[in-house]
């Protein structure tokens, strides 16, 4: 999954040290991700990938970066506000957000979708945050505003200079909500080989699961608004980002059967590596540590995209 040179990066970088580690352990069991015995604790620290630098701590800290962003998005979006502050503190420099305001939906249904999702990605951000105890990182900073204008720029929504608002009306909060959610399946099923403890892998597929359901409604309310070519110049623009292989489909065309679930050709979801998710997020094909939506880069050991 990860080279030497960047296995070698994140141990010279790594936030997390042992007592760091027993404390996300005993937190874990407490946050109720299952009773994790003394036994349990000393087989952890000895777990093939914490002994190569790449502790299960590290890449939910990684993930939890990307909860903070989906949850702030959602949350601004269905209910005006962003996270509460306890939500935001943790090791590394805490960052504010920009942009983010109430959306004024159109369609009753879809505002409830709206409402789900920025509840469910709450709950991930709690839950993560008490899992990982002492270990957890603080939100970084976070740019809603200016990113989403240069992604559909990239993406030819917009032209150069044009402005585009996820919140200004329903049409583009699907949009934008398209640009996160198929990242997340794939960062999650990317990220379950790096997680040794069963226990913690059971949780995160868990959150996968939850996430490749919020994925499928936002695909399938853009398909039934015709919004199939925007949807498609997002993915390809999306794809674009992560290197030569494709891991990305769009929703399907209007002349054309729906692709509401994309699949490799064994119906299989795609896979993104930890740094590859962060050329999409960061907005930048090279190996870099902040851009995009986190203009500081995320917080914990895993923060260059490949």
């Amino acid at each position: 999954m990860f080279g030497k040179a960047v296995v070698t990066d994140m141990i010279n970088r790594s936030a997390e040290n042992e007592t760091d580690r027993r404390l996300f352990l005993k937190s874990a069991g407490v946050a109720g991700l299952g009773v994790v015995g003394a036994g349990a604790l000393g087989g952890m620290t000895a777990a093939p990938a914490q002994a190569a630098g790449v502790s299960d701590g590290a890449v939910l800290n990684f993930a939890l970066n990307l909860e903070y962003l989906e949850a702030e998005f959602y949350q601004y979006a269905a209910f005006g506000k962003g996270l509460d502050d306890k939500l935001t503190s943790g090791k590394g420099k805490k960052g504010g957000v920009k942009g983010g305001r109430q959306v004024q939906f159109a369609t009753p249904a879809i505002r409830k979708y709206a409402e789900e999702i920025a509840t469910d990605e709450l709950d991930h951000v709690s839950f993560l945050r008490k899992a990982l105890g002492g270990a957890k990182v603080a939100r970084p900073a976070i740019n809603i505003q200016e990113s989403f204008t240069a992604a559909a720029t990239a993406a030819g929504l917009i032209q150069p200079g044009q402005t585009f608002d996820p919140y200004a009306n329903e049409d583009n909060f699907l949009l934008a909500a398209f640009v996160f959610e198929d990242v997340g399946v794939t960062a999650y099923k990317g990220a379950a080989p790096l997680i040794t403890n069963k226990t913690y892998l059971e949780a995160a597929a868990g959150i996968l699961a939850v996430e490749a359901y919020h994925a499928g409604i936002v695909r399938s309310a853009l398909y039934s608004k015709g919004l199939q070519d925007a949807a498609k110049a997002i993915s390809k623009a999306r794809d674009s980002l992560d290197g030569k292989s494709t891991k990305d489909q769009g929703i399907g065309s209007e002349a054309g059967k729906a692709n509401l679930v994309p699949t490799d050709k064994n119906g299989i979801a795609f896979s993104r590596t930890p740094g590859q998710v962060l050329n999409v997020v960061y907005l930048n094909p090279k190996s870099v540590t902040k851009g995009g939506f986190f203009p500081r880069g995320v917080n914990g050991a895993v923060n260059k995209s490949s």
